[in-house]
């Protein structure tokens, strides 16, 4: 019932959430996208070098590569229906989630998982204090949204996905665990400073 209420109890500031973190293969940068959009906006305002910026490239891309890696083994092992099928069948025929649900298994949230993993690495890089405004949906019409930590941007990431519709809550809460395993173990592999 959680994500039904969810969904028919959302403010307008959680629908904003859920269509700002949508990121639609198609219509916007899918996850691991909207990720390097973020770093991308973060090395600008840091005027990073071009070690610093290749370094963070490398290990959010790892990152996010390795998270949709284990989260679709997870979903297939798991091979857990969505909340537009159980609520169909089990609840209200009519109800309609905010986001488009997504062709394969719920858990665990692919969003969680990506967002846990990128943005702990972005963390180790620049310290998880690090405040910023995301752009990535500027010519859209969206409104940009701000962060003060790196942590937080991945927990509303993670959240959106209640908000639309389309993730229980544990899917969520261990999507964002399994990411920032994944983010730990990226962060620490060895570069090399030429």
């Amino acid at each position: 019932l959680a994500v039904y209420h969810a969904v028919i109890n959302a403010t307008p500031q959680q629908q904003a959430i859920a269509r700002f973190w949508s990121d639609d293969p198609g219509t916007t940068s899918t996850p691991p996208g909207h990720a390097i959009s973020i770093l991308t906006q973060v090395l600008a305002s840091r005027r990073a070098s071009l070690a610093e910026a290749a370094e963070a490239y490398a290990k959010v891309g790892i990152a996010v590569a390795d998270a949709f890696i284990a989260c679709w083994a997870t979903k297939y092992r798991h091979n857990l229906i969505r909340p537009v099928t159980y609520i169909h069948r089990h609840i209200d025929t009519a109800w309609m989630p905010i986001l488009t649900t997504p062709p394969f298994p719920e858990f665990t949230s692919g969003h969680s998982v990506q967002s846990g993993a990128a943005f702990h690495v972005m963390g180790d890089l620049f310290g998880d204090r690090t405040s910023f405004t995301d752009h990535t949906h500027d010519s859209r019409g969206l409104t940009p949204r701000s962060f003060t930590s790196f942590t937080a941007c991945a927990q509303e990431a993670a959240i959106s996905r209640l908000y639309g519709g389309i993730h229980y809550r544990p899917a969520i809460d261990v999507g964002i665990d399994q990411g920032r395993c994944i983010g730990r173990r990226a962060s620490h592999l060895p570069t090399r400073r030429f």
